[in-house]
C-alpha cells in the first residue's frame, strides 16, 4: 500500500467500554500496525446530555490495558489535533455552510412535535418513515417568518434519488437506494453537528485512509458517502465488520449481557493477552487451526480479507479455556501477585501478607485449576483457613461410614510417623494403610482429601499433605473424625 495507513477508532463517552468497541479498536489497531500506519483515538464528545468523564476514563484506560497504546489521540496529541469534537466544534461551521450556500443543504424548522406527527401520519399507511422534505422549499417570506419568530432550525442535507455504492473491504459491493434516506439532519439546532457530518469532516482533516466499523454503520457510510461527494472530499476505504453475537445467536446487549471490559472481564480476572485472543477470533480468521495468538502474532497475520461477513458468536466458555491457557504460561510468582489483588477476604489476606512462601506452594498446587484470577481466593482460602463441610462429604462413593472412620483413624497414625512429607513416602505410606484395612484406596485418598480441603473438587491428597504440612494435616484429619463420630 503506497499510502499512509491511517485508521481511528471515534468512540463515544456515554457509557462503559465494551466488547464491540474494543473488537474494532482491535481490528483497527492490528490493520495499521500491519502496515506501519498510525492507530488515532478521535472522541466524539458532542452529546452534552449523556457525556460522562467516568465513561471516558475507563475506554482510554481499557484500550491501555488490553494494550492498545494510540499514536494519535487524548493525551499524546498528535499533528491533526484537537483529539476531542467539543474542541472541534469551530471547524464544522464553514463546511455546514458552504452547504448551504450550494444550495445542497437547508436549514429545517420543523418541531419535535410536526415531525412525530409525519412519521406516525407514515406508519399508518405502512410507509417507511422518512422526512417529507417540507422545509427544502421554503420560500423567503417562510424563512424570515420563522426567523423573525426565533423559532430554532437544524439543518438538512438534500438527498436526491439515486443508487449510492461503495466496494466494502469486508462486505464487496454495497448498495443503497438513496430516495429512502430522506433530507437527513446534519447539524441540530444548537449548531452541534451530528456525527454523520463530523465523521466526515472529522476523518478528512485527519487524513484518515481506512474507516473500519461495525456492519451497523452500513447506512451511515452511504450517506457519509454523498456528504463527501457534495463536500469535494476524497472518501476513505471502507471495512464493515460482522455483528457480535450470543450463543444463542441473540443480539449482545449492554445491559443484559456481560459486555463491559473493566466491569465483565478485568474486574472478574480474566488477563487482557487472553482477552485480545478471544476478541480477535470473533469474526477474523488465520486460515489454519491454530488459535493461540500473541499480539505481536496477530499483527504478523491479520489481514482484513480474512474477516468474514457472517456474525460472530461469543463463546463464554471458549474465553475461560483460553484465559485458563494464559494464566498456566504465567509463573507461580506472576500469578501470585496478579491474583493478590482478588482476595477480598480480609483475614485471608492478612494470612498470604503473613506466609509469602506458604502462599506460592498453595497458588503451584491450583494453578493448572484456574481459569480465572478471580478464582484464587476461593481455591487457597482452605489452605489458610480450615475448612467446614458436612460429614457426610468425606464418605466417598461406593464406601461407608465404617470404612471411612477406619481410613482416617489409620491415616493421622501414618501421618504423625512420616518423617518427611514428600510424596515418595507420603504415597506409599497411604497406599499401604489402605491396602491393610482392606479397602479400596479411593476410599482412604477421598476422605483424607476432604478433611484436608472440605472440597469434592481439589488437588489430590498427597500434594495437599506436602503442602499444609504434618501438623496442621493431623489437626484436620483428626476433626474430621470428630465430625463423622459425632451424631
Amino acid at each position: 500500500m503506497a499510502e499512509e495507513i491511517r485508521v481511528r477508532i471515534a468512540p463515544s463517552p456515554t457509557g462503559r467500554f465494551h466488547i464491540g468497541t474494543a473488537r474494532t479498536a482491535l481490528f483497527n489497531y492490528l490493520f495499521a500496525k500491519k502496515f506501519n500506519g498510525k492507530f488515532i483515538v478521535r472522541v466524539e464528545d458532542t452529546d452534552k446530555e449523556r457525556h460522562d468523564e467516568d465513561s471516558l476514563k475507563d475506554i482510554l484506560e481499557g484500550l491501555l490495558w488490553l494494550g492498545m497504546s494510540w499514536d494519535e489521540g487524548p493525551e499524546v496529541g498528535g499533528p491533526y489535533g484537537p483529539y476531542f469534537q467539543q474542541e472541534r466544534l469551530g471547524l464544522y461551521e464553514p463546511f455546514v455552510a458552504q452547504l448551504i450556500d450550494k444550495k445542497l443543504a437547508y436549514r429545517c424548522y420543523c418541531t419535535q412535535e410536526e415531525l412525530s406527527a409525519e412519521r406516525e401520519a407514515q406508519q399508518g399507511k405502512n410507509a417507511a418513515p422518512k422526512y417529507s422534505g417540507h422545509c427544502r422549499n421554503l420560500t423567503a417570506t417562510e424563512i424570515d417568518q420563522y426567523e423573525q419568530a426565533g423559532r430554532p432550525s437544524a439543518v438538512r442535507f438534500i438527498v436526491e434519488p439515486q443508487v449510492v455504492s461503495f466496494d466494502d473491504l469486508i462486505k464487496g459491493k454495497v448498495e443503497f437506494d438513496a430516495s429512502l434516506f430522506g433530507d437527513f439532519v446534519i447539524q441540530r439546532s444548537d449548531g452541534t453537528p451530528l456525527f454523520v457530518l463530523s465523521n466526515v469532516i472529522d476523518d478528512n482533516l485527519m487524513k484518515i485512509s481506512h474507516v473500519l466499523r461495525g456492519e451497523d454503520h452500513l447506512v451511515n457510510t452511504a450517506k457519509q458517502i454523498l456528504l463527501a461527494e457534495a463536500l469535494g472530499f476524497l472518501s476513505p476505504q471502507f471495512g464493515h465488520f460482522p455483528m457480535i453475537l450470543n450463543k444463542d445467536r441473540s443480539k449482545m446487549s449492554k445491559r443484559k449481557n456481560p459486555v463491559s471490559i473493566s466491569d465483565d472481564y478485568k474486574a472478574k480476572g480474566f488477563l487482557p493477552d487472553a482477552l485480545v485472543n478471544f476478541i480477535a477470533l470473533l469474526g477474523w480468521n488465520s486460515g489454519t487451526e491454530r488459535e493461540i495468538f500473541s499480539m505481536q502474532e496477530l499483527i504478523d497475520e491479520f489481514e482484513i480479507n480474512r474477516v468474514g461477513t457472517s456474525p460472530s458468536i461469543f463463546d463464554t466458555e471458549k474465553l475461560l479455556w483460553m484465559n485458563g491457557y494464559y494464566i498456566r504460561q504465567k509463573s507461580i510468582g506472576e500469578v501470585a501477585e496478579a491474583g493478590r489483588v482478588f482476595i477480598t477476604n480480609d483475614e485471608l489476606q492478612k494470612a498470604v501478607t503473613a506466609k509469602p512462601d506458604f502462599f506460592l506452594n498453595a497458588i503451584a498446587l491450583v494453578h493448572d485449576r484456574l481459569k480465572l484470577l478471580s478464582e484464587i481466593e476461593d481455591q487457597i482460602e482452605y489452605f489458610f483457613i480450615s475448612p467446614k463441610y458436612e460429614p457426610s462429604l468425606l464418605i466417598a462413593k461406593k464406601s461407608n461410614e465404617a470404612n471411612t472412620l477406619a481410613a482416617l483413624k489409620s491415616a493421622v497414625k501414618v501421618v504423625s510417623e512420616l518423617k518427611t512429607m514428600g510424596l515418595d513416602e507420603v504415597e506409599p505410606a497411604l497406599r499401604g494403610a489402605a491396602e491393610d484395612l482392606k479397602i479400596k484406596d479411593g476410599e482412604l485418598l477421598w476422605a483424607v482429601r476432604v478433611a484436608l480441603s472440605g472440597r469434592d473438587a481439589s488437588p489430590g491428597a498427597f500434594e495437599l499433605l506436602g503442602v499444609i504440612g504434618k501438623e496442621e494435616s493431623v489437626n484436620r484429619i483428626k476433626s474430621a473424625i470428630k465430625k463423622l463420630s459425632t451424631p
